[in-house]
């Protein structure tokens, strides 16, 4: 089938356009930039600005999957997740239909409806809605978190030698890997109008998780606990300086003090194993 990829080079981008690739699809590759991610043929690349319907214009034509990973995941001062997870995605869902895509594949999160307070999951789940709208036949992933998100989180704690969790009661995630989460979404993207919750197979507190990248560091383990309006202030300071960083940190907050559990485990794939790869000198 021929495959169009918005955001094909991002970290789960990638990993879709590999899957793609190596199950013998035709891929229409978009993104904003273009890199070396090992695959030299079986695609055609397009540079492409969601918050611009004119660079889609035609990219789709002739296609009959669209899977869309396009969403803002760093602080920015100069655009919005409303701009891009949804807006964007509505740009993309606006030139599917023009181009006749029979299956549109959307990448969202975890308990996206629960969360109206904040941009970076609350925009998705505005953007659930339009698709669902549509007409256009659909899936969405809602995934629980990545390894390496979670890591890139906590290993600058560990190597300062101290973690702090928020709350006193323990919050629960079963993260999944990128590269199970591309073989899941690639063997279900002509599923019909469903929604995945999506994790991995392994569950942990962030305590727990905290613990283990300590024992993979070689360190032991001082674990503190915060209130969680110390975010609420800091998100309150980064909103009046304008720096878009108020969005990630109310996010940061979200994820920290709510369970983050997918009922439908993609891949087998370990975090423990995980984790101890990722702090081995």
């Amino acid at each position: 089938m021929k495959v169009v990829l918005a955001g094909a080079y991002g970290n789960l981008g990638a990993d879709v356009f590999r899957e793609l690739i190596g199950n013998g699809h035709e891929v229409i590759a978009l993104d904003m930039v273009q890199r070396d991610i090992g695959i030299s043929s079986g695609f055609k690349y397009f540079k492409m600005d969601v918050t611009d319907p004119k660079t889609l214009e035609g990219v789709m034509d002739g296609a009959d999957i669209l899977i869309t990973t396009v969403g803002l995941t760093k602080g920015s001062a100069s655009v919005s997740n409303y701009d891009i997870d949804y807006q964007g995605n509505l740009n993309l869902l606006g030139e599917a239909k023009k181009a006749g895509i029979r299956n549109f594949v959307f990448i969202s999160v975890v308990k996206a409806d629960t969360a109206p307070d904040v941009p970076m999951v609350n925009a998705k789940w505005l953007f659930e809605n339009e698709l669902k709208k549509s007409g256009i036949t659909y899936v969405i992933h809602r995934p629980t978190g990545y390894f390496y998100d979670i890591v890139k989180v906590f290993k600058p704690m560990i190597e300062k030698g101290k973690v702090t969790l928020l709350g006193r009661e323990p919050v629960y995630a079963n993260v999944v890997s990128t590269e199970d989460f591309a073989k899941f979404i690639v063997s279900h993207m002509t599923d019909e109008n469903v929604t995945y919750s999506v994790g991995g197979k392994e569950k942990y507190s962030y305590e727990e998780i905290a613990r283990m990248c300590f024992e993979a560091a070689g360190k032991e383990p001082v674990i503190k606990r915060a209130s969680p309006g110390i975010f609420d202030m800091l998100a309150f300071i980064n909103k009046l300086k304008k720096n878009g960083k108020e969005a990630v940190i109310r996010f940061s907050k979200w994820t920290l003090t709510h369970d983050m559990v997918g009922d439908t485990i993609a891949g087998d794939m370990s975090f423990a194993e995980y984790i101890k790869k990722s702090f081995r000198k």
